[in-house]
């Protein structure tokens, strides 16, 4: 193992070489003023967070003075992307403070949600809000979807990136070296990006706003241009090829890599997409039989509207037809149970949906399916637990049963925490549940709770669930223990 301080070099190294690289995504929104030159007075907005970025980890890469990659171990990997996403939140909050005003909290809020792919939103008006700061928000889900660190990183340092890659919370390496992994990640991110905004735009969408869309969509996002979400289109096309970019966005790499290679027998072996295909439909349907004659005036009304907020809960984007924040819904106990459960499930490992995980709910069932045969067998019998992940067979292990169990209790353990903490605002305890679950899993849907005049301690304990979720709690946790470790260590001497 090296030494502590050639630890600490490789560390700084990679965070200044991701901050150098953030510059070019910090100035992407400028390209917005080839068709709006109005938004020039804007640039500034981005120009000086690009030139802070730079600066910021050009000073860190010289003083690593590390002259070529090393190779990242689990343990840095931890704690450079804890630093890394640190750093890109706070960097990019500061085109909100700069050009829409926000207080730094709000600012923190509205990029800790645009990063994490939450969807939650400061902006009560987005009708109001500049262009190039729309675009800075989509894109910033576009990015964080696929995992900032693992696409900046796979395309920096190639195969010497397996413990970052695994620190983001990515077991599924879909090719032999990281850095062809990331590639073919982004190849397949950007391709469906494209045919989402073509989709949109043919189908009656406007382009500006079929462009933001198709990303915050595949990012499982939600951010979105209009007030009323894709319900102020009032399009059953679009609802459908938002749904179709949803579970694509919720529906792992490696899954997706199957496809494009035409393996249909992994494909097929697969449980994720089709255990998340069916709760969406059986979710679905309860809700349409359950509101009919109260809320939905048909069941075909009652499934479209169902649908689609079932879809978007359980992949995490937070995209709506319906306003959740009027009492009907809100009052409509069984909806708001599902939702919140759909929330809390989430999308597929190794995808851009938060939650703890389809994989992890399929291993689940598995386990206890096993647990049943096996006490029905012979005693001495032997069996062993398989399970597809893209096109791996994998053997689950005592090992996978304990992370499962870790991340599940530690899941529950915060929405309970987090769900009393914002009912000491005020708010009731139904709303309180929804609002954590929806900030913690990374999805957006909110009863009205979230609003830029809120108390700021509840604002930040959203900003918290947001940030903990997003990276799965453990690398959290593994980092600061190995910066407390070390600090300690270092004092001692």
């Amino acid at each position: 193992m090296p030494k502590k301080s050639e630890q600490y070099k490789v560390i700084i190294y990679n965070v200044g070489l991701i901050l150098m690289y953030y510059t070019i995504i910090i100035l992407f929104p400028i390209f917005l003023v080839l068709f709006y030159p109005n938004e020039m007075i804007n640039i500034f907005g981005f120009a000086f967070p690009a030139f802070f970025s730079f600066i910021l980890g050009y000073t860190l890469f010289k003083i690593s003075n590390i002259s070529s990659p090393q190779t990242v171990t689990v343990r840095e990997g931890a704690v450079i992307v804890l630093l890394t996403w640190l750093s890109v939140v706070l960097i990019g909050s500061i085109p909100f403070m700069i050009i829409e005003h926000l207080t730094f909290s709000q600012a923190v809020f509205e990029s800790t949600s645009g990063f994490t792919t939450t969807g939650l939103t400061m902006f009560t008006d987005v009708t109001n809000v500049s262009k190039m700061i729309l675009v800075w928000r989509s894109f910033m889900q576009f990015i964080g979807g696929a995992g900032f660190a693992l696409i900046m990183m796979g395309s920096v340092i190639g195969p010497k990136g397996f413990g970052l890659y695994h620190a983001e919370g990515r077991v599924d390496n879909i090719a032999p070296n990281i850095k062809r992994s990331a590639r073919i990640i982004s190849l397949i991110y950007v391709s469906y990006a494209i045919i989402g905004t073509i989709l949109l735009d043919i189908f009656g969408m406007p382009l500006f706003d079929a462009f933001n869309h198709s990303l915050t969509a595949l990012a499982t996002g939600g951010f979105s241009v209009r007030n009323g979400s894709i319900g102020e289109y009032n399009n059953l096309s679009l609802e459908i090829i938002i749904i179709i970019l949803m579970f694509l966005g919720g529906t792992g790499f490696g899954v997706h890599y199957v496809l494009w290679k035409g393996n249909f027998k992994a494909l097929i072996k697969n449980g994720e997409p089709w255990l998340m295909l069916s709760t969406i439909f059986l979710t679905s349907t309860l809700i349409s039989i359950n509101g009919f004659g109260k809320i939905f005036n048909s069941f075909s009304e009652g499934f479209r509207e169902s649908i689609f907020q079932t879809a978007s809960a359980i992949t995490g984007t937070g995209f709506s037809t319906v306003d959740l924040t009027n009492p009907t819904w809100i009052n409509f106990g069984l909806a708001m149970f599902i939702l919140t459960s759909l929330m809390m499930a989430g999308g597929g490992m190794d995808s851009t949906a938060g939650g703890l995980k389809q994989y992890r709910i399929w291993v689940t069932i598995k386990v206890v399916i096993h647990s049943i045969k096996e006490f029905l067998l012979p005693s001495k019998s032997v069996t062993k637990i398989f399970a597809w992940k893209g096109q791996n067979k994998n053997t689950i292990t005592n090992d996978d049963i304990k992370e499962i169990f870790l991340v599940f209790s530690m899941y529950f353990f915060t929405f309970f925490i987090g769900s009393i903490i914002l009912s000491t605002y005020g708010y009731d305890l139904t709303s309180s549940m929804f609002e954590f679950a929806s900030a913690m899993n990374g999805v957006g849907l909110s009863v009205g709770i979230t609003k830029p005049t809120m108390p700021l301690g509840a604002m930040w304990t959203l900003t918290i669930a947001m940030f903990t979720g997003r990276l799965e709690f453990l690398v959290i946790i593994y980092a600061i223990a190995k910066l407390v470790v070390d600090l300690k260590e270092t004092i001692k001497k």
